[in-house]
């Protein structure tokens, strides 16, 4: 079976660094985008299986990159969870109803975030 792929877009250069670490260490291939622009780029060209979303980016936030990706036929069933330093109070609620299957606080609990990526994942594969 092929590993599933995970987009991590933030422009965060730890932040990035740690989740591939941790993602590729669970046996997820990993790409990367770090502003509003290059994400829509890299989800049309790498096609992942789900996608990891700071909210703020420069070139446009978060909310800006699920609005596009869902108006993109071809990008619009990837399951998007947002990672975000954000106030969660004005921003989550938002998150989930703009399509997000899950919403994370940073720093994020690695195990937590794992285990909602496989049950999202099962979930997408069941499907299939």
């Amino acid at each position: 079976m092929d590993k599933s792929k995970i987009l991590v877009i933030d422009d965060d250069q730890d932040v990035a660094m740690g989740l591939r670490v941790r993602l590729r260490a669970n046996n997820f291939a990993t790409v990367f985008a770090t502003d509003a622009v290059s994400a829509i780029s890299q989800a049309k060209n790498e096609t992942p299986d789900l996608i990891l979303l700071d909210l703020g980016l420069p070139g446009g936030d978060g909310f800006l990159v699920m609005e596009r990706l869902n108006n993109i036929e071809s990008l619009s069933s990837i399951p998007v969870m947002v990672l975000s330093a954000r106030d969660p109070q004005a921003n989550k609620e938002r998150a989930l109803a703009a399509g997000a299957k899950a919403y994370f606080q940073k720093p994020v609990d690695n195990d937590e975030l794992l285990a909602a990526i496989r049950k999202t994942l099962g979930e997408v594969n069941c499907i299939m």
